[in-house]
């Protein structure tokens, strides 16, 4: 049986917590979204036209809102560790206190704040405003995402989720499926050659042997490279042996690369960083985010983006949810939005 619940939503995005209370078992009374992203808002009004869309949270008052549960993801920019960390100095991190304040005077039965790992002397800021403490909990546990996310809330009895070990190869759109516009072109693939260095290129050994003695490989891998002629983007033998194409991707390990095989995933974000790790995504993809998204598939020797379906599928969404945007800015919403599925498991204990 249903129940029935009406939710206040800031930072609201495209919804991911109205998915979330669906998949929970609840049934939406009313659903207040506080956003002012235009194009987030155009894909919360698709999947649910009832949406009660409110603007700005600081321009909110919470005498206007007899609601059951305030929850939101305030922006994270200030917090994370990969950003400056400017904190509470950052005036989007500064929103969460209109959070705190919406809080405080709505006084709602139940609240949910998310946000992204960051240093202990700030979760216990927001902590002590909030009166609880988090609960971090890693998306990889309902999906193919590595994501670690920080969780404040009221609801009890909030425990991991089961591991589900989905694994990211089963999500991956089939092929034939795939638009030729995410395949990389010769272009797109010299600029990556140029921005890998010499640690590590996709090469064309058809054209260009000589990249071999600049590599910085062993002697025995050089061998192995000079042996195969591809006359696509490929360019060596795994160092196990045996004829399997694969890329070698430049990162900051003793090894100095990583091998990609056909099949598997790699993050060409930062692809010139001299400091990056962790660019095979094996198992699970990287942490989807709003500015970085360049995550590669190499399959049947050629180079192709993750599609936004495969990334929604990362996010436990609906195939198509964030469809009617451009593709930039459904890869901006996915990385912006909440892992479903996580969500769903905290809110299930209301």
């Amino acid at each position: 049986m249903s129940k029935k619940i009406k939710v206040l939503s800031l930072f609201d995005g495209i919804s991911c917590g109205r998915v979330a209370l669906e998949r929970a078992g609840f049934e939406i009374e009313k659903y207040y979204a506080s956003e002012i992203d235009k194009f987030a808002k155009i894909i919360a009004q698709k999947n649910y036209p009832d949406t009660i869309q409110v603007g700005d949270i600081t321009k909110l008052k919470g005498e206007d809102y007899d609601v059951d549960l305030v929850m939101g993801g305030s922006p994270c920019q200030g917090f994370s560790f990969a950003g400056k960390q400017l904190n509470f100095d950052d005036p989007r991190s500064a929103l969460f206190f209109e959070f705190v304040r919406l809080l405080k005077e709505i006084k709602p039965k139940y609240f949910l704040l998310e946000n992204v790992r960051m240093k202990q002397e700030h979760q216990d800021v927001i902590s002590e405003h909030l009166g609880v403490k988090p609960i971090m909990i890693n998306s990889s546990l309902v999906s193919a995402q590595n994501r670690y996310r920080l969780y404040w809330t009221n609801i009890p009895n909030i425990e991991q989720p089961n591991d589900k070990e989905i694994n990211l190869k089963s999500l991956l759109q089939n092929e034939e499926e795939v638009d030729e516009k995410y395949y990389l072109t010769e272009n797109n693939i010299k600029t990556i050659n140029r921005n890998f260095g010499s640690k590590g290129k996709i090469i064309d050994l058809e054209e260009d042997f000589s990249l071999i003695e600049k590599m910085n490989y062993p002697s025995r891998i050089k061998q192995k490279l000079q042996c195969i002629k591809c006359p696509t983007l490929t360019a060596a033998m795994g160092t196990g042996g045996g004829n399997v194409p694969v890329i070698t991707i430049k990162e900051a390990t003793k090894k100095g690369f990583v091998e990609i095989k056909d099949g598997e995933c790699f993050d060409n974000t930062f692809p010139n960083s001299e400091t990056r790790r962790g660019r095979k995504m094996d198992k699970k993809s990287n942490c989807l985010t709003a500015a970085n998204y360049d995550y590669l598939l190499f399959k049947n020797e050629r180079i192709r983006k993750l599609t936004e379906i495969e990334c929604e599928r990362l996010q436990t969404l609906p195939d198509r949810y964030t469809e009617d945007i451009s593709m930039t800015q459904r890869y901006k919403a996915l990385g912006n939005g909440w892992t479903v599925d996580v969500v769903a498991h905290i809110l299930t204990n209301m």
